[in-house]
């Protein structure tokens, strides 16, 4: 158990110089972050409570680079359960930065949550920045004065929606960073693993699991994480970018304007990753919509891990999980060669097993086969089961290859490609998987003219 401790301190977001944007509701912290990391990565919406979670992204300043954290408005003495948990998130970003950006709306003035926010940063060590946002235009320009009443230092007037005052502010911010930041664009380069999902199958329950801190805010609440959230995972021996994902729900009842881009970035997160973890509730089964996002998922060509989440609910018995599993592979077909693992993310039951096949997954999914071994299997089998002949023409297959795409996808050079269909397809790549472990990754076969 203690070595068990031990390897979870050393999972961390690996970042160098970290900036944390903290503030009451909707002053524009996720304004000011997506101008700092120059995308629209954070929702923005004039409604307090949008940003749940923390969010980071990755800015760059006058040869600085350095990680952003938006977090929720810190709220206090509310009965929400989404306030109390945004309290929290504030508070552990506050530990993890090294500058903090404490926005302040100069239209307001000082009210009473600018003022408990303050406290808690008196008490703070750390260099804190306090930004009075929404100066759009010169009439604004000195309202800011007030908040030197804060006793936090000096008082930088920005706009964060046209980017006016922002250059001023970076040139005293990255005065107390690193320079050599040596973890810069670093995950840029490791596999990433999305965890998606229906809505409330246990996404952020999962990664709070695996990486030991309450990461990301976890309810009952179907819609409680609306951003795609990274998160880097390096121990036993694995390092890998773990991005938790807002749960994908029919078009119908995607009602909110916010949860429609939440959806939206879910299915980003599915194009940039390289596998996907994909939760389903033990206790419904595999439903149409977890069918919809396992058609994303293979349609994209991402490696798939199939995580039936809830075990600990179901009542079963010495065959239960057999049938389960049979089942699955019965709705999943034609690509049902996929590794498919029962868990429970309040028990920690075989989530370590989901991290080990998820890589086994991404190693099958970047495999190369030499052109000339692959040349000599799959020739011998065509030769023993050529392509039916069409019209009286017989179909010659002379060579084939793998392309060098990202996921498996080969091509087979053949007098008249028009004439194979879509069974013979089918017969080349179970030929295919027979010989070659691609099991989790969907498989493309081209056949081309000569």
């Amino acid at each position: 158990m203690e070595s068990f401790r031990t390897k979870i301190k050393e999972i961390r977001i690996l970042m160098g110089n970290i900036v944390a944007i903290v503030g009451r509701p909707n002053v524009g912290k996720s304004t000011l972050f997506n101008r700092l990391v120059e995308s629209r990565q954070a929702i923005v919406k004039e409604v307090s409570g949008v940003t749940r979670d923390r969010l980071y992204g990755r800015g760059e300043w006058n040869g600085y680079e350095f990680s952003v954290i938006d977090t929720g408005g810190y709220i206090r003495g509310s009965d929400d359960i989404f306030e109390g948990e945004i309290r929290k998130q504030v508070e552990i970003a506050i530990n993890e930065a090294s500058v903090i950006l404490f926005v302040v709306d100069v239209m307001a003035g000082i009210i009473d949550l600018d003022e408990i926010v303050a406290q808690i940063l008196r008490k703070t060590k750390k260099p804190v920045f306090i930004v009075a946002n929404k100066v759009d235009n010169t009439e604004r320009v000195g309202l800011s004065s007030e908040f030197y009443a804060l006793g936090l230092g000096d008082v930088y007037d920005i706009s964060a929606v046209n980017g006016s005052g922002t250059g001023d502010l970076l040139d005293e911010l990255v005065k107390h960073f690193d320079k050599d930041d040596k973890t810069v664009n670093e995950k840029d380069h490791l596999p990433r693993f999305a965890i998606v999902g229906k809505p409330n199958v246990g996404k952020s329950s999962l990664i709070n699991a695996l990486i030991g801190e309450e990461r990301n805010i976890v309810t009952n609440i179907s819609g409680t994480t609306r951003d795609s959230i990274d998160t880097r995972y390096k121990a036993f021996g694995f390092d890998f970018m773990l991005v938790d994902t807002a749960g994908i729900r029919k078009k119908a009842k995607v009602t909110e304007d916010i949860e429609y881009y939440s959806v939206l970035r879910s299915v980003r997160a599915i194009e940039e990753s390289d596998v996907c973890i994909f939760m389903i509730d033990a206790t419904e089964g595999l439903q149409k919509q977890d069918l919809h996002i396992f058609y994303i998922i293979e349609k994209n060509s991402k490696g798939v891990v199939v995580l039936v989440n809830k075990w600990d609910l179901v009542e079963k018995d010495h065959m239960t999980m057999k049938h389960y599993e049979d089942k699955i592979r019965e709705q999943l077909a034609p690509f049902n060669d996929v590794p498919i693992l029962f868990t429970s993310t309040i028990n920690k039951q075989r989530i370590h097993k989901t991290l080990e096949t998820a890589m086994d997954v991404y190693e099958n999914r970047t495999k190369k086969i030499p052109t000339s071994e692959f040349n000599e299997l799959m020739l011998d089998i065509v030769h023993q089961t050529p392509p039916p002949a069409m019209k009286g023409k017989y179909i010659k297959i002379k060579y084939c290859q793998q392309l060098p795409t990202h996921a498996p996808s080969f091509a087979f050079f053949c007098n008249l490609p028009q004439y194979i269909g879509d069974s013979y397809k089918r017969f080349i790549e179970n030929k295919l998987r027979e010989h070659y472990n691609f099991s989790g990754v969907p498989i493309k076969i081209f056949f081309r003219k000569k």
